[in-house]
């Protein structure tokens, strides 16, 4: 694997089927945290209003879509400026193949509440080239995940869910 630059992640956001979407071309600041394409990842933003209690945990999902193809995998990782504030994005993997809004597990480790508008940059995506396209894509039960943040899904032995 390797980690895709900025010029990889364009291309793949301006195609037929965009892996983003809505895809920001540029890096743009918004009230002094930044979202959009950077350097060699990704930063997406929060859907909705979210007041995060300290030692508290909660379920957020991004504004943007994604349509990952099947030579891709991807990272959440936390951006810097809520790290400083003991704020961390758990650090999941996006697969290829998944179509869907991103849910995002936040935790807040820090003495003091965190505020979160809607629009407002919240976590970096990385993103990675495979060797070659996957066989398998990912097709299971998040896949198609609407702007909502969603709670787990477990599944049964026959292949369907709780």
């Amino acid at each position: 694997m390797s980690q895709l630059s900025a010029q990889s992640i364009r291309k793949l956001c301006e195609g037929e089927t965009p892996m983003l979407s809505p895809f920001v071309n540029e890096k743009t600041v918004v009230n002094g945290t930044s979202f959009g394409l950077s350097a060699a990842s990704y930063d997406v933003r929060i859907g909705h209003d979210l007041r995060l209690y300290p030692k508290q945990s909660s379920l957020a999902h991004t504004l943007e879509d994604f349509h990952m193809p099947d030579n891709v995998v991807a990272y959440v990782v936390d951006k810097s400026t809520f790290a400083r504030r003991f704020m961390s994005a758990f650090n999941t993997f996006i697969d290829a193949g998944f179509k869907g809004n991103l849910t995002l597990e936040l935790v807040n480790l820090g003495d003091e509440v965190i505020d979160i508008k809607s629009g407002h940059p919240i976590c970096q995506i990385v993103f990675h080239w495979l060797d070659e396209p996957t066989e398998r894509p990912y097709n299971s039960k998040y896949q198609g995940q609407t702007k909502a943040a969603h709670g787990p899904r477990f599944e049964n032995e026959d292949g369907t869910w709780k």
